[in-house]
């Protein structure tokens, strides 16, 4: 099937004023967070390895400083035997607690990279499956919901947000199991040691939770509001790129830059706040961490002086208050990424839950390659017999514009549908290949309602020529194969000189083979038309769409593209959405509509000889070209 696709790319939302409206705060911070943790759950396995290679890496490293502590007893003790001239320093026994010590740390940062390693492979999957879900969320999206949100906007939700989501998940998740599991070590640890320092050490938790938790307060806010702005500055900067010619056209820099400043000072704005003031957590714990050290030095140097503590107890000690306060401000960092990482789930999931077209029935007719629908008994060929009944429709079901429209479309017959601008001409083909579904009456093909199809195998009745032609980057070849994938080289060619396109394309660098760039802007319009229909009548449709497409080429090419279109119309319906009148005087039945009705319908002399709405149209694009 030859589908141009094509979607109306507006803008963020704006008030009347022309300034952006506020952007809500966070609606469901938890929610979010729950459902991420939904996305791990064919995981828990593997994640909970990752927690006892972490914990194992944090055990081996809590050990050392007692260990060191125990060397510096040796040391200490043997120096005053030495001094007293008792005995002397035992470096037999220092070098084997350094050994030991060395082996722990060895082995404590082996468990740390196997954690890495694992963990990495699970984001991987998760970010993989997150951004597959959202892939195959966008094809089951009404045409409605890109009819109202910026491109760029959903890209940032594919990209930027789905990265913060893996970046949380590859570093954090590991660092919150490891701070957690320091925390604890360290505490035991001290507690062998002096439960009275310990007790003074503890202190510093609720203080440094009380902190943490007004800063998130405050700062959650701002990061839901910097993921927003940021997709906005991204789809502000798609659409002028992507049509920069028109802007430079139209003068339009002035007002581009403009915009695109409003975004990004709101962008601004909301990230320095968001970094303002997640960036005040690590140094206020440090200075918070920092009194309790400076407590415990004056109480171990007491409690050495009394005989209490050892040199090594006191050293090892003060080494634990040190790692005490380290998972206490990374945990408090994580909570400010956490924050980041929930705004950018919001957005994901959001889009994940957005309501989906309406699901067909377990019985949905399909159709074979041949155009036969295999599953109503006796196998029925799709002849191209089209029939509107009393159709009414709406894009907001108070605002109908479409009203009791009626019509009978026979096999082979070209039927034209002509109007002024709004009168719903393209909206009655939407309905037709059910990018959205009738309010009332119904469509039938060869007397099944199409609500009964399956939407992907309907389309591929349909080959669609616009006149914003679509064509991606890779081969001309590639091109028109789009058409039937299938599809041999003998059988593109053939297709394109059907099409009239097969003398340029022999002209070209690499001829079937020369790549088309991103724009397809290195061949004319004329030409990207012409490959166009050269798709089309490859896919071999039953019926055909097409949108005048001969409106902005020279008169040359113009002869070509409506030889090529009189080729891939011969023996099948065809639905034309007239711009220019005089291209379809040899219609079989013209549809005049007005305001979403059918005014008049009939064969262009016959709706001339009515000398009325259809009369005046023609008449009057003779006078403005005259």
């Amino acid at each position: 099937m030859s589908q141009e696709k094509h979607a109306t790319s507006n803008s963020a939302p704006r008030s009347p004023m022309g300034q952006m409206m506020p952007v809500a705060k966070a609606k469901d911070f938890k929610g979010s967070i729950a459902k991420l943790i939904g996305y791990l759950g064919k995981h828990k396995w593997t994640i909970l390895f990752v927690c006892i290679l972490a914990l194992a890496s944090t055990v081996f490293t809590i050990l050392g400083p007692k260990i060191l502590g125990q060397a510096t007893d040796e040391i200490f003790t043997g120096f005053m035997k030495q001094i007293a001239g008792t005995g002397s320093i035992d470096f037999g026994r220092v070098g084997r607690i350094v050994l030991w010590l060395a082996g722990l740390y060895g082995i404590a940062s082996i468990f740390s990279y196997l954690q890495g390693f694992v963990m990495s492979a699970v984001t991987a999957e998760v970010t993989f499956k997150l951004r597959k879900d959202i892939s195959e969320k966008m094809h089951k999206l009404p045409l409605g919901y890109y009819d109202k949100t910026t491109y760029g906007e959903v890209l940032s939700r594919i990209t930027n947000d789905v990265d913060t989501i893996s970046h949380t998940l590859n570093q954090s998740l590991t660092q919150m199991i490891t701070s957690v599991a320091s925390l604890t070590g360290i505490s035991v640890m001290m507690l062998t040691i002096s439960w009275q320092l310990t007790l003074a050490t503890l202190c510093v938790i609720p203080v440094s939770m009380i902190v943490v938790l007004m800063i998130v307060k405050k700062s959650q806010r701002h990061f839901k509001d910097q993921q927003k702005y940021l997709g906005r500055v991204n789809g502000h900067v798609e659409e002028m790129f992507s049509s920069h010619v028109v802007v430079k056209a139209f003068g339009g820099e002035d007002d581009s830059l403009k915009i695109f400043g409003e975004y990004n000072e709101a962008l601004y704005k909301a990230a320095w706040k968001a970094n303002f003031l997640s960036g005040l957590t690590m140094p206020i714990i440090t200075f918070i961490g920092n009194l309790a050290y400076v407590a415990i030095c004056i109480l171990g140097g007491y409690y050495t002086v009394n005989g209490t503590m050892t040199v090594g107890g006191i050293q090892a000690f003060i080494q634990y208050v040190r790692s005490f306060t380290q998972p206490i401000a990374q945990m408090a960092n994580i909570s400010n990424v956490l924050q980041h990482t929930a705004a950018a789930a919001e957005r994901v999931f959001d889009l994940l839950d957005e309501q989906e077209e309406a699901k067909e029935g377990a019985n949905a007719l399909s159709v074979n390659h041949d155009h036969t629908v295999p599953n109503t008994g006796t196998p029925v060929h799709i002849s191209g017999h089209v029939d509107f009944k009393q159709v009414s429709f709406g894009y907001d079901p108070d605002k109908i514009i479409i009203r009791n429209f009626s019509a009978k479309v026979k096999p082979g017959q070209k039927i034209a549908i002509v109007g002024p601008t709004g009168a719903g001409k393209t909206t009655i083909v939407k309905l037709l290949m059910r990018f959205y579904d009738v309010t009332s009456g119904a469509i039938t093909i060869d007397g099944h309602d199409i609500r009964m199809f399956k939407r992907d195998e309907l389309r591929s009745l349909f080959g669609m020529v616009l006149q914003d032609t679509w064509l991606f980057h890779g081969t001309i070849a590639d091109n028109i194969r789009y058409g039937r994938l299938d599809a041999s080289d003998e059988e593109v060619q053939s297709a394109a000189i059907a099409a009239q396109a097969d003398h340029f394309v022999r002209t070209l660098p690499d001829g079937y083979n020369m790549v088309l760039n991103e724009e397809a802007n290195n061949i004319s319009q004329g030409q990207k038309q012409l490959l166009t229909i050269a798709r089309a009548i490859l896919a071999d449709p039953a019926i055909l769409i097409l949108d005048e497409a001969t409106s902005s080429v020279d008169t040359r090419t113009e002869i070509l593209i409506q030889k090529a279109m009189d080729n891939l119309m011969r023996g099948r319906t065809s639905f034309v959405i007239a711009h220019r009148l005089s291209t379809i005087r040899n219609a079989d039945l013209i549809l005049v509509m007005r305001d979403g009705d059918i005014v008049e319908q009939g064969t262009h002399t016959e709706l001339i000889g009515k000398n009325g709405f259809y009369a005046n149209l023609y008449n009057s694009q003779f006078e403005a070209a005259g």
